[in-house]
């Protein structure tokens, strides 16, 4: 893979550059609920050294019923300056599962308007299986300034994506298996219906990854969107079940050098919680 600080990084890099004074590691390690781990507890455990723990679920808004969805402002600067996060850094992301939870971090930290940010392609398992340092204790901290410029074109709401949909002049991609996407079966999160966003497309988040976790390189995703039938003329709409799957896809496109693409914060979280919104099922 090639190394690139504003996108996906190799363990290797990270090795190099892990004490440099203004390298901020974040490990942004989420589980889904019947996954039935517990990743403050795996992180307070063993961590690659210097990591702070970033709390998707409460690094969130609050204020929605919905499952982490992206902060206000004023919260992410807070919090990142209360991390010692902040202008000037270099910050890169990992999760325990190789590469999952931290695309979402990336993205959100791209969306505040922060480029000087990468995923550890691989994450913690690659260290890990590397041999590398592990470490159990705190990180020191000092506060930093953070200013945040929000790209509001890099996240959609219900409405925008509806309209989308609707009027075809984005191609929408949903990162959920096969089987969720077509309906087949019911939904993991309870009360939602299953199917999908109608007029969108389906490309499974593994189908950009390697079997270890590690992301394919620019062919191989080029290869997985052209096997899904994606056309990717237009600006692209990422959706999954609750907008932490859906950066996966995000990164990949940025990867390949697509830079027009959100995600739908929202997701199917959202869509598949309301009966006035149009569902799809079966293949696209």
């Amino acid at each position: 893979m090639t190394d690139d600080p504003k996108t996906l990084v190799s363990t290797a890099w990270l090795a190099a550059h892990l004490n440099d004074p203004d390298m901020r590691l974040l490990d942004a390690t989420w589980f889904l609920p019947d996954m039935n781990r517990d990743a403050a507890a795996e992180y307070a455990a063993g961590h690659i050294p210097g990591a702070r723990f970033f709390d998707i679920d409460e690094i969130s808004d609050h204020r929605s019923e919905l499952p982490h969805m992206v902060p206000p402002v004023e919260k992410f600067m807070s919090r990142m300056r209360a991390m010692g996060v902040g202008d000037g850094h270099q910050v890169v992301v990992y999760d325990a599962l190789g590469l999952f939870s931290a695309a979402r971090v990336w993205w959100m930290f791209r969306l505040m308007g922060k480029t000087d940010v990468a995923v550890l392609d691989g994450g913690l398992p690659k260290w890990k299986a590397e041999g590398r340092e592990i470490s159990d204790l705190p990180p020191v901290i000092r506060d930093r300034h953070m200013t945040v410029t929000r790209q509001n074109q890099m996240v959609k709401d219900v409405t925008q994506v509806a309209r989308a949909a609707k009027l075809g002049d984005y191609t929408i991609i949903d990162a959920r298996p096969a089987d969720r996407f077509s309906g087949e079966v019911p939904e993991p999160r309870k009360g939602l219906r299953a199917g999908h966003i109608p007029n969108s497309q389906n490309l499974f988040f593994k189908n950009v990854l390697n079997t270890d976790n590690t992301m394919k390189d620019a062919p191989g995703i080029q290869a997985a969107i052209a096997d899904a039938g994606i056309d990717l003329s237009k600006p692209v709409i990422a959706t999954c079940g609750s907008g932490v799957t859906a950066a996966i896809l995000a990164l990949a496109l940025e990867r390949i050098g697509k830079t027009d693409h959100a995600v739908y914060d929202g997701s199917w979280s959202e869509w598949g919680m309301y009966a006035d919104l149009p569902i799809a099922t079966g293949d696209a």
